[in-house]
């Protein structure tokens, strides 16, 4: 990747970055509100500060925990998933959950 591709994926009618970045928060919004109790107090947000985009879950108290699960394996479960929704369309991402 290149750094015009991850700068780009904040701007709603740029390249493919946009397009992209949008792909994979649609499937992790999907996904985690599947799992929480509380699917409105769900908010996922780009942050494209760091070396790679993440995308940052915030999620309702007592909420974190089912999206964590034991050991982390809900929560890498779900980066696996939006990962692959984000490579397939040409962009590297993170996912953080964010408490």
């Amino acid at each position: 990747m290149s750094e015009a591709d991850t700068t780009d994926t904040t701007e709603s009618g740029a390249d493919d970055g946009a397009v992209d970045a949008t792909t994979a928060r649609t499937v992790l919004e999907y996904v985690v509100k599947a799992l929480v109790e509380d699917p409105d107090a769900v908010s996922v947000e780009l942050d494209d500060r760091g070396r790679r985009p993440a995308l940052n879950v915030h999620v309702g108290d007592g909420d974190m925990g089912r999206v964590i699960g034991k050991r982390g394996r809900v929560a890498q479960s779900i980066r696996t998933v939006v990962r692959a929704a984000a490579v397939r369309d040409g962009l590297e991402l993170d996912v953080e959950f964010v408490d």
